[in-house]
């Protein structure tokens, strides 16, 4: 799986996340993650999430360490399972840091405010993941926590050793697939 984190700021509305946008835009084909900066406004319009949607619960953080994951296949199940490891891997990384964080779902809360973004979804030709991580909170819908209160200014750092882990995982879980006797029936 390839990774990258695109030094430069990408507002994020929503229209990035669609089948090969990484491919597209940063020459990445096939399985990858990647990782930007900058605000996120997602409009009604843009909304994946039909329950948000339905509530007019618009997204918006004026900084968000953003990730897109796309997966080559169209299991939408499979890429909740994805999503969920993945925001574990955030996670055990705030954790190493010494942020107690608890996660509902594929949501992380730091003294009950939510730090984070998330959605899955499927195309007709890949699985699709976006996190947004708050940096910044101020004028977001709910209350919320940011990495700039935790004391995280390095995000580019931040994001390579999340989506490190992230690929490790799936390697580690593909590798164990692959060293397993199959039974007969």
């Amino acid at each position: 799986m390839k990774k990258i984190f695109i030094d430069k700021i990408i507002n994020y509305d929503g229209k990035q996340l669609q089948p090969q946008w990484i491919y597209r835009n940063y020459d990445l084909i096939g399985d990858a993650v990647v990782a930007f900066i900058g605000e996120a406004n997602v409009p009604l319009g843009n909304m994946v999430d039909i329950a948000d949607y339905k509530r007019e619960a618009f997204i918006y953080s004026p900084q968000m360490l953003h990730f897109i994951i796309e997966h080559f296949n169209t299991d939408l199940e499979l890429a909740v399972y994805r999503q969920r490891l993945f925001i574990n891997c955030i996670k055990e990384e705030l954790e190493q840091k010494g942020v107690t964080v608890v996660r509902f779902g594929d949501d992380l809360y730091i003294n009950k405010r939510k730090l984070n973004v998330s959605i899955a979804t499927s195309s007709i030709l890949s699985t699709l993941i976006h996190v947004g991580i708050n940096v910044e909170t101020k004028g977001t819908p709910v209350k919320t926590s940011g990495l700039k209160e935790l004391g995280i200014s390095n995000l580019s750092s931040f994001a390579e050793k999340i989506m490190f882990r992230y690929t490790k995982e799936l390697q580690e879980i593909y590798e164990a697939r692959c060293k397993v006797r199959g039974l007969n029936n």
